[in-house]
């Protein structure tokens, strides 16, 4: 049985980390599979039974700082590799990828692009290419890119894997507690963070709850969300929004959703949403850089420009992309027809993703490549 290496910097939350854990437990009858982590306080993900190498390294401040980490990291990698004579080391994100380089060996490296933001460093993405044996993208946007641009013939996309029933009995082994008894309500979920353009959201969920009273809003993810509350509060719908935090399983969460609303400038794969669309959600989404345009592809949900990048806090400051995105929301709303046929298209666009066409990809290149 053949050796795989996981890289990756942590497993505490985001869209990475859990591919990453599920890659982890999907392999697992067919490669003996391992994984080096940077820093594993806070693991959010189950990697119970799977082997687990802590390099303690976590991220340092500064230049300096970040090029000592990597010549560390790929040290401590190096030895590990020898070790246990593994086969294959397939590296999540950028940082795990500049370890995974050099750290050497005889190993075959795989190295993942794991957002569109990754291809803002052209220097990066071009040692990727000269380095890798092969550079594994999560969406065909991002690997034709890499491979036109760059003239890499070592590109490949592989896409997310999803286990809708897994996923379904998640979604039933608790209850999801909420502030509201009753109400249509309007789901994102991500981490606190400015690529998100949650501000968008709840300035559009205003106009919406103005004109659909029983709506409401809740996001899921990790942070305080101070400011975002604070305009919640300016903008008088505090009550009706609700920030969850950090949620191992999301799902019960999800389940309670009339709408699943993404307002990302930027994706790579866009995890959280075809989750929603495995529970059967209606999405709304921003035609950002890499992700929905290709999942949706203007039939399996409501597709609208990209937004502004500057955050805004300013509860007086509505505009016209706010105002577009709370007609698109209210317009789909109050067509049932239209709620019942996007939830149809949903599951159906979810069920596409299956975890046989990732494992089988694995397999494929892995047998290619030792």
């Amino acid at each position: 049985m053949k050796k795989l290496l996981l890289i990756v910097p942590s497993l505490h939350q985001g869209g990475l980390e859990k591919v990453c854990a599920a890659t982890a437990r999907l392999m697992q009858p067919y490669f003996d599979v391992q994984i080096a982590i940077f820093d594993s306080r806070n693991v959010a993900y189950d990697i119970k039974g799977i082997p687990v190498a802590d390099l303690r390294l976590p991220s340092r401040p500064g230049k300096v700082g970040k090029v000592i980490n990597v010549l560390k990291r790929g040290l401590k990698l190096r030895r590990i590799k020898k070790k246990e004579q593994i086969d294959i080391a397939y590296s999540f994100g950028p940082t795990a990828n500049l370890a995974n380089i050099a750290s050497g060996g005889k190993a075959k490296k795989w190295l993942g692009i794991r957002s569109y933001m990754d291809m803002g460093n052209p220097r990066q993405i071009r040692l990727f290419c000269a380095c890798g044996e092969r550079v594994v993208c999560c969406s065909d946007t991002i690997c034709r890119e890499v491979q036109e641009k760059y003239r890499c013939t070592k590109a490949v996309t592989l896409n997310n894997p999803f286990d809708m029933q897994e996923v379904k009995a998640l979604s039933e082994q608790e209850e999801a507690q909420l502030p509201w008894d009753e109400g249509r309500i309007l789901i994102s979920m991500g981490r606190e963070d400015k690529v998100k353009g949650f501000w968008h959201l709840i300035k559009a969920f205003a106009l919406v709850h103005g004109k659909l009273p029983d709506t409401k809003l809740m996001i899921i993810g990790k942070g305080d969300f101070a400011p975002y509350k604070e305009l919640a509060h300016g903008l008088g719908i505090d009550s009706e929004v609700y920030f969850t935090g950090l949620k191992k399983n999301p799902y019960p969460y999800l389940k309670k959703g009339a709408l699943y609303v993404l307002t990302s400038y930027y994706e790579g794969f866009p995890n959280a949403m075809v989750e929603a669309m495995s529970m059967g959600l209606p999405v709304i989404a921003t035609d950002c850089m890499t992700g929905p345009k290709e999942i949706l592809e203007d039939r399996y949900g409501v597709l609208i420009p990209n937004m502004s990048r500057e955050e805004d806090f300013e509860p007086a400051h509505i505009t016209e992309e706010d105002k577009n995105l709370a007609q698109e929301i209210t317009e789909l709303l109050e067509d049932k027809e239209k709620v019942s046929y996007y939830r149809k298209m949903a599951l159906q666009r979810a069920g596409e993703y299956t975890t046989k066409a990732y494992i089988e990809k694995i397999c494929s290149w892995a047998k290619a490549d030792c």
